[in-house]
């Protein structure tokens, strides 16, 4: 290897030919897809209001999260320019996390950065099979990129190795320590003038493990005979955390608590949030939405908020309320009583469920979630299973929903300054994309999708099936991604204005500030001003999707380990897949059983196949491989690092 002295791609004099020079130039930030292709978002997006689109072969070495200079040619029939990477004005990526493999080379986690990578320098103690955090060297053009291990993480294929390395690759904050957690069980809360609810009938409903309890409902008689009172009770975090304290640092830092299988990182100490959480029968403060509801419809006729005080008589599970929703079955301890109350808090909520969808036509794309189940301290990944919404789920989701919705209105109402939850409507092009995928593949007409009514047409008119998550999923691939804003604008799943994020501050920043603002605000005190708020809405929104990738990240990983130990257990490779998108090099097929995409390369098929339209054609027995098909396939090859799999098709009679 030369031993010239390395310069930074971005401060280096690049040779830039006459014909790059003839053609018009973009600046922006570098998207590299695991494909291998590259998008380029504009810097000056009212010039460049579409992203410049970058082949595999005019990346040039620039990667994911780069700042780049493009050369560029028009794109046609509305489509964004296609370019080619002259110059790397700012490196992105400097520091990420890779499995050591054989010969010095390590692979990184980061399916957007190149496969494999050779190292400089020492192996600072790692060996074969350990993850390892990795600086990367940049190669000069013709010369590959390298990388420098600067410390060892610990063993892949294991649990907690593999968490670690999560954290590690997506920098998630650390947790807590004993010292820090110690000094937050000391917190007094501020006082307040509270509402005495603690004679309301009042319950939490939450997952049977569930070790928070920031929510409950109250139910009682409304002003009149014709009305029912639903209280919405939110653990009052706000009372022991100020803005500015070291609390409120801690919390900022992390945003949101991250969930991982296996393994959750807190955004409060856990001491703090079981002081603050809303236990069974114990005096505690809340922050409350106060609603009349019609009893015959369900429609909110009024709402008040205001500062609590609660007692919870029950605290229930999901499980056990579904199971009373559908059967009537109740443990003994319930009574009568308690039994009829709860049954109006699910008739109420169901109502209120129907008039939304009426009034606000919101999209309904719930969508079945295979979670890994995982024991860290045991180092076991003990199988998958399938998580459904369920109607006992609705209960609650119907009442934050609508808590949410008020705290939005209030907060434009009284003048003060908040985070807004937004989803923009989607993109007409990718609507378009879609609704092609739909009429060739699945022989579906969903008709014009940019008008509302034809979106709820479709999405109600789909046929059950297990054809059907498949098909909501790449509608939500169509949707662009929700976040925080300063200012309201459409949520366009919900079809709602005014909406805030108000009912989870234990584990949610952007609802920790709307309850700072509110109890300032209530106390007449200095509340944040609009103008910081656009800045913490897009801290928060890449905080939030950070930590979503790496939820993903560690799941597929801890799923491919399952399906790796199963394989090695009882030799079961065989999983039947729904082809979910056909490329000239292959096709991905979607794995429900475990809730992975797996794909199947073009080698992999029998005889030699070649992509005619949306198709993959084998030329000798003409088998076709379509979007929507469905395929039996063979485990083939577990890429744990990267997190894939390949597969290849077999028959069923194997």
């Amino acid at each position: 290897m030369s031993k010239r002295r390395f310069t930074p791609p971005h401060r280096r004099r690049q040779t830039v030919t006459r014909r790059e020079k003839e053609r018009p130039t973009l600046t922006g930030r570098l998207t590299v897809t695991h494909s291998g292709y590259g998008f380029v978002k504009p810097d000056d997006a009212e010039k460049f209001p579409l992203d410049a689109f970058i082949p595999p072969q005019n990346l040039r070495q620039a990667l994911d999260g780069d700042h780049v200079l493009v050369a560029f040619s028009p794109g046609e029939n509305g489509r964004g320019p296609v370019g080619e990477i002259l110059e790397v004005l700012e490196p992105g990526r400097k520091t990420f996390v890779g499995e050591v493999l054989a010969g010095r080379v390590v692979r990184p986690l980061d399916k957007s950065l190149p496969e494999d990578l050779p190292v400089v320098g020492g192996l600072k103690g790692s060996r074969r099979g350990d993850w390892v955090k990795l600086k990367l060297i940049r190669g000069d053009r013709g010369d590959e990129h390298t990388v420098k291990i600067t410390s060892t993480i610990g063993p892949a294929g294991t649990v907690k190795g593999d968490l670690d390395a999560v954290c590690a690759e997506f920098e998630l904050p650390p947790p807590y320590t004993q010292e820090e957690d110690a000094a937050a069980a000391q917190t007094v809360p501020r006082t307040i003038e509270r509402e005495d609810f603690r004679k309301k009938f009042t319950v939490t409903i939450d997952p049977a493990d569930a070790k928070d309890f920031d929510d409950a409902l109250s139910v009682a008689p409304g002003k009149t005979r014709a009305l029912l009172e639903i209280g919405v009770h939110i653990a009052d975090v706000a009372a022991w955390v100020t803005p500015k304290s070291q609390l409120d640092k801690g919390a900022y830092l992390r945003c949101f608590t991250s969930y991982l299988p296996g393994r959750t990182l807190p955004m409060l100490p856990k001491s703090l949030t079981a002081l603050i959480s809303l236990h069974e029968k114990a005096d505690c403060p809340a922050h409350s939405v106060i609603f009349q509801i019609e009893r015959a419809t369900g429609r909110i006729v009024e709402h008040r908020r205001c500062h609590t005080l609660v007692r919870v008589d029950k605290r229930l599970d999901y499980g056990t309320v579904q199971q009373f929703i559908d059967s009537g079955n109740a443990p003994e301890e319930w009574s009568a009583l308690f039994r009829s109350k709860l049954r109006m808090l699910a008739d109420i909520t169901g109502k209120m469920r129907q008039i939304r969808l009426k009034e606000e036509r919101f999209l309904d794309l719930a969508l079945p979630e295979i979670r890994v189940l995982c024991d860290e301290n045991a180092d076991k990944v003990s199988g998958v299973a399938a998580k459904i919404q369920r109607e006992s789920e609705f209960v609650v989701e119907e009442c934050m929903l609508a808590a949410n919705n008020a705290i939005g209105q209030d907060l434009r109402k009284i003048g003060v300054a908040g985070l807004y939850r937004i989803h923009q409507e989607p993109d007409p092009d990718k609507l378009d994309e879609f609704i092609g995928l739909m009429e060739d593949n699945f022989a579906i007409s969903p008709g014009d999708l940019s008008h509302r009514e034809n979106c709820l047409k479709f999405l109600s008119a789909l046929p059950e099936g297990p054809r059907k998550p498949l098909i909501l999923n790449m509608f939500l691939r169509s949707l662009p991604r929700a976040v925080y804003a300063e200012k309201p604008a459409l949520h366009y799943g919900l079809g709602k204005m005014f909406y805030s994020h108000f009912t989870s501050p234990i584990r949610r920043y952007p609802d920790l500030v709307i309850h700072q603002q509110l109890w300032n605000y209530d106390l007449k005190q200095r509340t944040r001003p609009a103008a910081g708020m656009a800045a913490l809405a897009e801290i928060v929104s890449a905080r939030e999707e950070n930590n979503d990738e790496a939820y993903f990240a560690a799941s597929d990983r801890l799923k491919l380990r399952y399906l790796a130990e199963q394989m090695e257990r009882t030799g079961e490779n065989f999983y039947e897949g729904i082809i979910a998108k056909v490329t000239n090099n292959g096709f991905l097929a979607e794995i429900p059983e475990v809730g992975i995409y797996g794909f199947i390369p073009k080698e992999n098929l029998p005889y030699n196949a070649s992509r005619r339209g949306g198709k993959l054609i084998d030329t000798r027995n003409r088998q076709s491989y379509k979007v929507g098909d469905f395929v039996y396939l063979r485990l083939s090859m577990i890429d744990t690092a990267r997190g894939s799999a390949e597969f290849k098709p077999v028959s069923r009679s194997r």
